[in-house]
């Protein structure tokens, strides 16, 4: 399986352990993300329409140094999904994604026109924090949530998308099943458990193979056994909410 992302850190986010979770499981699945940090739909817009070479390519998790266009990725490989997102800041407003994602979807498929299209849920940021409270005006991450999942929803029924992949429902889920950190600054993933569990939600989602015996541990950050089952758990119960895999 080929996977692009035209992204920014959350995608880096979840690519991060994506292909070799893969990997323990006998899967080759080649990642690739496309990298500007906080880049925002409108930007991945303008981007496409000169060609700009403003992304950073990162390849199967790790940085490379190369700088690459939307159309030189798209164009190198015959790619299976394409994923596509808002920045964090901008999810839980639909309006942002109008008129930017159906003008990059159809630069997607003009381009790689074999490939699904899948749309990534963002998550909310953390509890109380700076980010949440001052710069979006949310009291509780929940209602951040709650804004986030319906924009994507109606952001995959704008361009009839192939599927979500529910990075943020894994992130909630993992909360109430007694996690008390995801982030590792308020608003990205942490760097062991939280990509840990994003990369086990879109391996769940992508490929619908079985994530209970998955015996990747090979991780930046350590994570506990304790931790590892909270992370299936709630990747599953998202993967499961979304697609009944």
């Amino acid at each position: 399986m080929k996977v692009l992302s035209i992204g920014n850190s959350f995608s880096q986010d979840a690519q991060r352990y994506l292909h070799r979770i893969a990997a323990a499981d006998g899967v080759q699945l080649k990642s690739v993300n496309l990298m500007i940090g906080g880049c925002p739909l409108r930007l991945h817009y303008l981007n496409s329409l000169d060609d700009k070479k403003a992304y950073g390519f990162e390849f199967n998790g790790e940085a490379t140094g190369i700088a690459v266009s939307i159309r030189e990725a798209l164009e190198s490989d015959e790619w299976d999904v394409v994923t596509l997102q808002q920045v964090s800041g901008q999810s839980p407003k639909f309006d942002t994604y109008v008129p930017y994602l159906p003008e990059v979807a159809a630069y997607v498929k003009k381009y790689s026109p074999k490939s699904k299209i899948y749309i990534h849920q963002t998550w909310s940021y953390e509890q109380d924090s700076d980010r949440l409270c001052k710069e979006l005006g949310y009291r509780e991450q929940a209602d951040m949530f709650a804004d986030v999942k319906e924009s994507y929803r109606k952001a995959a029924e704008l361009i009839h998308a192939d599927g979500i992949i529910p990075s943020g429902q894994a992130m909630q889920n993992a909360l109430k099943l007694g996690m008390e950190k995801v982030h590792r600054d308020t608003f990205h993933a942490s760097l062991g458990f939280g990509r840990y569990l994003l990369g086990l939600t879109w391996y769940r989602v992508l490929t619908g193979n079985d994530i209970a015996g998955n015996a990747f541990r090979d991780f930046d950050v350590s994570v506990t056994d304790e931790e590892i089952a909270i992370a299936k758990k709630a990747a599953a119960e998202a993967a499961a909410e979304y697609f009944n895999k």
